[in-house]
């Protein structure tokens, strides 16, 4: 018998003998012997407390993900706004207040999103500017974002016509609603502002526009002053404004304006008085201006005003308008001519003369025009009498022209 039999019989016989088992007990599972347990060391409050950072550190990082590429799909993705709108970002307002604003307008669809992931694109110093956006129909947070961060903000405008007095720009700024704030208690020197069109987003003071106003026309005046024709008789640019406020106020005819100019400016020359119907409506109204329904009369080109140059010597003490760039240019370069005279001619524009003769011959044909439609012998439109004494003692016939509003 080998030795493994051996070994075999010797471990039976340690046993002890063999039990015969019935069926039922040798179909019977035997027990299976406990696992080992645990150490101590294995269960230590350390390796539980490892264990559960574990599990949260991965269940944090599961979540951050979805998080994440939820709310950067929520700011990329098309925003719940069905139409075009505008939106108002008001002065010093804060990330978070646009936010909730733009959420509360049902403009973006979770504030906090745009909050959080607008601030991560906005650089140091950069924010949000304040102003009126058109926001587009499902326009993205990040469309938003970058709207609002270019300050592209919706520019409204007031137009200045040409020819028009403080007072009465004052009185359009007052009557435009988007412009805030008050107007200056002292009115601007007449002239001083440049008739324009100004663009502005809302919120923009109109202290501001008249600042925009007066910058513009002080540098318009200097840069046609300095290219002046050098043989002009004005001795400042103060009488050269108020000149051209005149002829502004003359004719509204482009072509026209130079020739204007040079017959005020031969008529200076001459020591011969303006004679200009603008400046009497300036004496007797001033900055408001002449109403509709009121016309100048033949009395009023006798009233004692420091405007009225049928009375006074050489120019008003002040502009009557603020001229804009062409009568300036007018003035500063005029037309050379030995014009002394210019009345209607019955079109819109004026016929002008070097002599009394011709001039008393064209308003022989302007009276007539107005007599034809019935006008008024008592209104001086275009009816001052055809000669009067000149400073020098010559007979002189003072410009006629055409109705004056």
């Amino acid at each position: 018998m080998s030795d493994t039999t051996n070994q075999s019989n010797d471990t039976q016989a340690q046993k002890g003998p063999i039990i015969p088992k019935s069926p039922s007990e040798a179909l019977r599972p035997e027990r299976v012997p406990e696992p080992p347990k645990r150490s101590k060391k294995a269960r230590g409050q350390v390796v539980l407390f490892l264990n559960f950072i574990m599990t949260m550190a991965v269940l944090v990082c599961v979540v951050a993900i979805i998080g994440f590429y939820y709310a950067t799909s929520t700011y990329r993705n098309p925003g719940p706004l069905q139409t075009n709108t505008n939106f108002i970002v008001r002065s010093g307002a804060g990330l978070t207040e646009i936010a909730s604003n733009l959420e509360r307008n049902a403009i973006i669809s979770d504030a906090r999103i745009f909050r959080y992931l607008t601030a991560t694109h906005l650089s140091a110093g950069e924010s949000l500017k304040a102003g009126e956006y058109e926001i587009k129909a499902r326009a993205s947070m990040r469309d938003i974002m970058e709207l609002l961060k270019s300050g592209k903000s919706i520019l409204y405008s007031v137009s200045f016509p040409e020819g028009l007095t403080v007072r009465q720009m004052f009185d359009r700024m007052l009557q435009d609603t988007v412009l805030e704030g008050d107007l200056p208690a002292a009115l601007p020197t007449e002239g001083s502002l440049r008739p324009d069109t100004y663009k502005f987003s809302r919120g923009t003071k109109r202290s501001e526009i008249i600042e925009q106003m007066a910058a513009a026309q002080q540098k318009l005046v200097d840069q046609i002053w300095d290219k002046r024709d050098s043989s002009l008789p004005l001795r400042s640019k103060e009488e050269f404004v108020t000149l051209a406020s005149i002829v502004e106020k003359e004719t509204g005819v482009p072509d026209e304006r130079a020739h204007v100019a040079s017959v005020f400016l031969n008529r200076l020359g001459k020591g011969m008085r303006l004679q200009s119907d603008p400046t009497i409506i300036y004496g007797l109204f001033g900055g408001e201006g002449k109403p509709a329904d009121r016309p100048i009369y033949q009395s009023d080109l006798k009233r004692d005003t420091p405007y009225n140059t049928y009375v006074i010597k050489g120019l008003p003490p002040t502009p009557i308008a603020n001229p804009g760039k062409d009568a300036l240019e007018a003035v500063a370069n005029p037309w050379k001519t030995q014009d002394l005279y210019f009345v209607a001619d019955g079109t819109g524009g004026h016929v002008f003369s070097a002599t009394l003769e011709e001039h008393n011959a064209n308003v022989k044909r302007w009276r007539k025009l107005e007599a034809d439609k019935g006008s008024d012998p008592n209104i001086a439109v275009d009816g001052q009498p055809e000669e009067q004494p000149a400073d020098n003692g010559a007979t002189v016939a003072p410009p006629k022209k055409k109705k004056i509003n």
